[in-house]
């Protein structure tokens, strides 16, 4: 079965998948693709367990960039990339992933858990004007950065503060 995210909307409900995510953001980055979709999924099942999260209630602070398919946050302006949310203190590899999600007035802190994003990724994502060798080098360290996001249930890649 593929996974989802449902949410609701003038009384009905949307799903979608990672494909459907990915259709929508295209192929540029499908590691930030999975994050987001595995920070909704984990905040969703935290923030509104009862009922799918009313779209238009979804408001996103974050030190990374993502979310408008499903949400429509970036459309409607719930959604800050606030770089001051940047979590030095849990380490290089995780500190730009923090997400601070609102449903429906509940709000919680998401932060990425250890063993998913590498030394090479972080290197390739933060250099400057990459060579063309790197920028494909990096276009697979985010296919696989995205399996391995998938492939593990939402609440053992994001704890929820």
């Amino acid at each position: 079965m593929t996974e989802a995210l449902t949410v609701g909307e003038r009384g009905r409900t949307i799903t979608f998948t990672f494909d459907d995510m990915m259709r929508y953001h295209g192929v540029h980055s499908p590691a930030g693709v999975a994050m987001a979709f595995k920070v909704m999924q984990r905040a969703f099942a935290a923030l509104s367990p009862e009922a799918p999260a009313d779209r238009r209630s979804v408001s996103v602070r974050t030190a990374f960039r993502g979310f408008e398919a499903v949400t429509r946050a970036v459309t409607d302006g719930r959604y800050t990339v606030d770089r001051s949310l940047v979590r030095s203190d849990i380490g290089r590899l995780r500190e730009d992933f923090v997400f601070v999600v609102e449903v429906g007035g509940r709000t919680g802190t998401l932060l990425l858990r250890d063993g998913f994003v590498t030394d090479e990724f972080m290197d390739l994502a933060r250099t400057q004007d990459r060579t063309g060798e790197q920028e494909r080098r990096l276009d697979e360290l985010k296919a696989q950065l995205a399996q391995r996001v998938m492939a593990a249930p939402a609440a053992d890649v994001f704890d929820v503060a």
